[in-house]
């Protein structure tokens, strides 16, 4: 079974070197771009293109999945502290970034109060 494509949670992007990216935006899917879990607990019908008529453009066949011994449940867990760790250091590079601009926006304030005058 492939990525559910009619799922509302799937999307596809192709980018100018002719990639495709395809995903669930909710990251349900650790086999992405190949399969979705069969027993998905948030798969829901798309109902925006329901009776759409679709026009010859096809999307590109997705390759065939790499070949690998590491069974689901530990690429899941994979994925899982992978996202831990992104997590837990999210908030200080926002924090980091902000106060970056913060600084910024102060330095260039002082430039302009010469002008005021």
């Amino acid at each position: 079974m492939g990525m559910r494509e009619e799922c509302k949670h799937f999307q596809s992007r192709t980018y100018k070197s002719g990639e495709v990216a395809r995903f669930c935006v909710l990251g349900n899917a650790p086999d992405q771009p190949w399969s979705c879990p069969e027993d998905c607990i948030t798969y829901e019908r798309r109902l925006a293109d329901v009776g759409w008529s679709h026009g010859s453009l096809v999307d590109r066949p997705v390759e065939a999945p790499p070949k690998t011994d590491v069974p689901i449940d530990d690429r899941r867990a994979l994925l899982e502290s992978a996202s831990e760790i992104v997590n837990a250091v999210a908030p200080e590079l926002v924090n980091e970034r902000r106060r970056e601009l913060d600084e910024a926006e102060r330095r260039s304030r002082r430039n302009w109060r010469f002008w005021r005058r």
